[in-house]
């Protein structure tokens, strides 16, 4: 009796994978169609280095897209502009913590010091 509902799961998985895979491929003709070649390179080299950060990238260039707010394609100097404001804003919301140590001495000691010698 278990091993039916174990068989649903395995096929769940497999339609979340196919349905994973197909809105990948739908993305990247998408992002294929609104890039330049040299504006992809650039994406594909951040994607190396931080995968989440392209990712999101990615869903915000599609979102330009979608509300019109992209007048032509996106070439590298767009990307780069495009770069500089996300990262501004990751900057922005990133928390900041800032350590300062405090050293904690008596004058009297300093004085003390100075007589020994």
């Amino acid at each position: 009796m278990n091993g039916g509902g174990g068989g649903r799961s395995m096929e769940q998985m497999q339609a979340e994978q196919m349905r994973k895979k197909e809105n990948d491929e739908m993305k990247k003709q998408i992002i294929s169609s609104i890039m330049t070649p040299e504006a992809k390179e650039r994406l594909s080299r951040i994607a190396i280095v931080k995968p989440d950060k392209a990712a999101a990238l990615e869903d915000t260039i599609i979102q330009m897209a979608q509300r019109g707010q992209l007048p032509g394609q996106i070439d590298e100097a767009k990307f780069i502009e495009l770069l500089s404001r996300t990262g501004a804003a990751e900057d922005q919301q990133r928390t900041k913590v800032t350590i300062q140590r405090r050293t904690y001495f008596s004058d009297e000691e300093d004085a003390d010091d100075d007589d020994d010698f």
